[in-house]
């Protein structure tokens, strides 16, 4: 059987099983029927049109989000006009655990990079339920050391690794591997390469650049945001 999809945003102005939803969640998939109905009755949904904002840098948090469906950008602002893109939170991530529990305001904006649900569970009903539930509690934590670990990566990523083995990583990370016969594989940028680039802490320019060598070494095929690499082992070991 295919896998589950989340709702999709031609579906988005159905009625929600916001209980279904949270039950197919990582965080919540140990719950039970009464517990996950907790959780419910302290969620609201929140729909985002492309480009609006969920929360600006200074904001008190006031719960947790999860993404049903859409992406959002979270990133520090800054004087110059630019912004540095910290995360870029997909369906079935949740977003805004460490602010809430340190009590403290929020160190980013939050934009909606598509049309986008959202699922925000409120700070009590988060709060009353780890008193209450120590395997919640575990999926909790496990997800936080789950975003640590990440954060700790980008920081030796950026560190260590040079613009193209960044930009490889990230390809090779996006890969379509549902034939892994195909010697071809396809990736398809999930926002604009400028959103992209910020991701990787590197300028437009020095993105397209390595776009470029990429495509003059046969490696990739560049069709906008489709982008075909023709040997993924070829791909991984160049810039070694």
């Amino acid at each position: 059987m295919p896998p589950e999809q989340p709702p999709s945003p031609e579906n988005h102005l159905r009625t929600l099983d916001i209980p279904q939803i949270l039950s197919r969640l990582p965080l919540f998939l140990e719950l039970t029927s009464e517990q996950l109905s907790h959780i419910a009755a302290g969620t609201r949904e929140k729909r985002l049109a492309k480009g609006e904002m969920l929360f600006q840098k200074g904001d008190p948090p006031r719960g947790l989000f999860i993404v049903v469906f859409g992406q959002i950008k979270l990133a520090f602002p800054s004087s110059q006009g630019n912004e540095k893109v910290v995360s870029i939170i997909g369906p079935r991530q949740s977003f805004g655990e460490a602010v809430m529990f340190m009590d403290r305001p929020y160190p980013v904006f939050a934009e909606s990079l598509t049309d986008a649900l959202l699922l925000h569970i409120s700070k009590a009903t988060v709060f009353e339920l780890l008193e209450r539930d120590t395997t919640f509690a575990r999926s909790m934590l496990a997800g936080l050391s789950l975003r640590l670990h990440t954060l700790v990566h980008d920081v030796e990523s950026y560190s260590l690794r040079s613009s193209t083995q960044r930009v490889i990583g990230y390809l090779l990370q996006h890969c379509e591997l549902e034939d892994q016969r195909a010697a071809e594989k396809i990736v398809v940028l999930p926002t604009s390469k400028q959103v992209i680039a910020s991701r990787l802490n590197l300028t437009p320019e020095t993105l397209s650049r390595v776009f470029h060598e990429l495509v003059e070494a046969s490696l990739i095929t560049v069709q906008g945001k489709r982008i075909t690499i023709h040997d993924p082992q070829r791909l991984r070991e160049f810039d070694l």
